[in-house]
């Protein structure tokens, strides 16, 4: 970004006898606070309009940027380029977030944060720091950048945990996040490079122009490295996601603070080998970064894989040993193509009303899930048995509106 700073500058399951109503049973320790103190978040709606007004600012800003290019070709050329990888790293993110996606607004403010918030407290402290400090354009991308923007985008994790601590409650969590943080701050900083690229801005006689100098740019950062960002932010969504399972507050502070180190390190590791290593240090530092970001992905696999476990496991003994749930409802509750079917199928006997009652069901269940897991291995939140017998209240509520297809062989997931 300082260099950007430095260039702009110039259910219902089937009743039958084998499907009898199940009747729920609640065999957790008393509860020490009545039921009545769980409470939905609140500031929902100030959330939206916040977002809402962020991201029409954004929008103004990366006209902004567009603009540096000096022409409608240019601008045009650099938002095509900017918006072109955001599908796919999006799509990796949403899928990965399946299991037990979050709120909408939450995944949106965190876009709009890296997009708009991020960006500008980054491009405030990277212009000040270019005049305050008497240090070469190098030291400032190199060092100063990373440090500037891991820390503004980091920032919006740690309000996250202050403001709503459920949204990451482990580390696929605190991935998603960082990545949705990281991503928005990718593409309007790429913007900017894209514009200035467009006019031949740079070093070097030889600096390409135009259409030319816009596309080597892209193909640097647009195909090469869409997730270099996503890469180098995951180092405090890890970190945070470890944080929240730990009960010493020196030991979450630590975390956090090497997840942040972590961060700038790789991000510092990039911009160095952009500015200072030279054609074979970048290779070596693009070589290294692939593989870490190649084992980043098979550890989120890993622990999407170990969600849906997670919940397998949790909804099968909450119907199994608790009554909770009738053992038949769950492949339709877990599985995905399962739920797919079961909507199918609600649909095609109750309407789309029908179907988005099962989806609420299911989307309950998936909560129950992994609170009842929470509940069980003493990691949940002091209001966790609360909050299972919440989601069960509204549960019970639609079930007589739920429909889901006929139960599965046995054996059958």
């Amino acid at each position: 970004m300082v260099r950007l700073v430095a260039l702009i500058g110039t259910l219902e399951p089937p009743v039958s006898p084998s499907h009898p109503r199940v009747e729920r049973v609640s065999v957790y320790p008393p509860v020490t606070a009545p039921r009545s103190r769980y409470r939905p978040q609140r500031g929902r709606l100030v959330l939206v309009v916040l977002t809402w007004i962020t991201a029409v600012l954004g929008a103004v800003a990366a006209v902004f940027f567009a603009a540096q290019a000096g022409d409608v070709p240019g601008a045009t050329l650099a938002v095509v380029f900017a918006l072109f990888p955001l599908p796919l790293v999006l799509w990796a993110y949403w899928w990965l977030d399946r299991v037990e996606p979050e709120p909408f607004r939450y995944k949106g403010a965190a876009f709009v944060w890296g997009a708009v918030v991020a960006v500008a407290i980054s491009l405030a402290l990277e212009s000040a720091a270019s005049i305050w400090l008497d240090v070469s354009d190098e030291v400032l991308t190199a060092v100063v950048a990373p440090i500037v923007e891991e820390s503004a985008k980091g920032a919006f994790l740690v309000l996250t945990l202050l403001r709503a601590r459920r949204i990451i409650d482990g580390v696929l969590d605190g991935l998603i996040v960082s990545g949705l943080v990281a991503i928005g701050f990718a593409a309007v900083e790429n913007l900017g490079y894209y514009a200035v690229s467009y006019l031949g801005i740079g070093d070097g006689p030889q600096q390409l122009a135009g259409p030319g100098g816009a596309t080597a740019t892209f193909v640097v950062r647009g195909l090469f490295s869409p997730f270099a960002h996503p890469l180098f932010t995951s180092a405090i969504g890890i970190a945070m996601g470890l944080a929240v399972g730990r009960r010493s507050r020196t030991v979450r502070i630590l975390l956090m603070i090497g997840g942040l180190l972590t961060s700038i390190l790789l991000h510092a590791l990039w911009n160095g080998s952009l500015v200072i290593g030279g054609g074979v240090g970048f290779l070596l530092v693009y070589l290294v970064l692939a593989a870490l970001l190649v084992g980043l992905g098979v550890l989120a696999i890993v622990l999407r894989q170990g969600q849906l476990t997670t919940l397998w496991k949790s909804l099968s003994y909450a119907a199994s040993y608790r009554g909770w749930l009738h053992p038949a409802e769950v492949p339709f509750l877990v599985s995905f193509s399962r739920r797919r079917a079961a909507r199918t199928y609600a649909k095609i006997h109750r309407g789309k009303p029908g179907a988005k009652t099962v989806q609420e069901y299911q989307r309950l269940a998936t909560r129950l899930g992994f609170l009842h897991d929470q509940v069980m291995r003493g990691k949940a939140p002091a209001d966790g048995v609360d909050r299972v017998y919440a989601v069960l209240d509204a549960m019970d509520a639609i079930r007589p509106q739920v429909l889901l297809p006929p139960a599965l062989p046995p054996g059958m997931r």
